[in-house]
């Protein structure tokens, strides 16, 4: 049952040093075109996107704000054209904080966009810098302040730590920074040195310094107490929300529902099938003129991959994965199929097993990847 829509738009004015998605410099791309062929496919999908059940639309990239108004106004608008909005009450786009203005942010409010996920990444400039960022702090404070005058219900904002040369201090200050405006939601990562980007072309010849395994473990146990402290409930490994904030489209993710993926090199789960689009643009546009989904690959997951996906993706939720619900799902108990790994990590403290939900102890959230390998048989 589809629950979801993921809109990928992959143009971006900068490209960051530690970024992997798929995205191209928006100059001199058919960004006009790639939007519409954006509608072609969205028609494409109708029928599998019943009005029921869609309850979250998100739109990410790449940089969606990249997009001039003009061409924002024609990609919310045929998404309200090609996709039953009935049901929607999570639609999120994320955002650059220097690209937003106030006339785009009154657009996303008139087509229904009622939660902004803003790519603060660090409150430190230099940092800022290190990271290819090419916004300032005013400018989050600009938004911040548009978001009111266009009453905007959500923001989000994505903070990272385990940067190049960063300081105890810089994720301490950081961190307070986004405390004092009070923002709802905050997702923290730390860095991950992905293949074919800027990092890593560093990384390999020597050229990156990376905070080491303990300052690492120092500044996630700091964010998960403050975070604590400041009225702040974790959902997941990495998100923290006040109550009623959470994101709906990631638990989407997580509780491992369907979803539709659209756009160049997008990812979607229809029917037991996981798929991805074609990523070049040429390919992926040709492929919708021809009156195709422009799919590259095709997977259908089978049972045992659906409990490994039940596993790793419900662990990173706070509340865990349900006894009863994988029963239910799958007509086998959690314990007569991975019985020996939930013994294995019982002793090792790593999980707790609690109110008929299998949940990541705190130790173990500290060491979560290591843990899913337990599930992947």
């Amino acid at each position: 049952m589809v629950r979801g829509v993921y809109i990928h738009i992959p143009f971006c004015h900068q490209i960051c040093n530690y970024c992997d998605f798929n995205k191209f410099f928006f100059q001199n791309q058919p960004v006009d075109e790639y939007i519409e062929s954006l509608g072609k496919e969205m028609s494409l999908w109708q029928n599998d996107a019943e009005p029921a059940k869609i309850d979250t639309i998100f739109i990410g990239g790449g940089t969606p704000t990249s997009l001039t108004v003009d061409q924002l106004d024609r990609l919310l608008s045929l998404i309200h054209k090609n996709l039953p909005m009935e049901h929607v009450t999570e639609f999120t786009s994320e955002a650059n904080p220097d690209e937003l203005t106030l006339e785009k942010m009154q657009l996303m409010r008139k087509y229904g966009v009622n939660r902004l996920s803003m790519g603060v990444q660090t409150f430190d400039q230099d940092l800022l810098k290190v990271l290819g960022r090419t916004h300032s702090n005013n400018h989050v404070y600009e938004v911040i302040e548009y978001a009111k005058q266009t009453e905007f219900p959500s923001i989000s904002i994505d903070l990272m730590y385990g940067l190049p040369n960063q300081t105890m201090e810089q994720w301490k200050a950081s961190l307070q920074e986004a405390f004092r405006l009070k923002i709802p939601h905050i997702s923290a990562y730390s860095l991950l040195v992905e293949p074919k980007t800027i990092f890593y072309n560093l990384l390999s010849k020597g050229k990156l310094s990376l905070p080491g395994e303990d300052l690492e473990a120092e500044m996630y146990s700091y964010l998960l107490e403050e975070m604590k402290n400041h009225g702040y409930t974790q959902y997941e490994i990495s998100n923290f929300a006040y109550e009623g904030k959470e994101s709906k489209h990631n638990l989407l993710y997580w509780n491992n529902d369907e979803y539709i993926g659209l756009g160049a090199g997008a990812h979607g789960y229809v029917n037991g099938v996981r798929y991805s689009n074609h990523g070049p643009l040429k390919k992926y546009m040709h492929t919708i003129d021809l009156g195709e989904k422009p799919l590259m690959m095709q997977k259908e997951v089978t049972k045992v991959e659906k409990m490994e996906e039940e596993m790793f993706l419900g662990l990173r939720k706070n509340e865990g994965v349900s006894l009863e619900k994988f029963e239910g799902r799958y007509g086998i108990t959690l314990h007569d199929i991975y019985g020996k790994e939930l013994d294995e990590l019982l002793q090792k403290e790593l999980i707790i097993i609690q109110n008929n939900f299998v949940r990541l102890t705190t130790r173990g959230r500290f060491i979560g990847n290591e843990v899913f390998q337990y599930f992947l048989k």
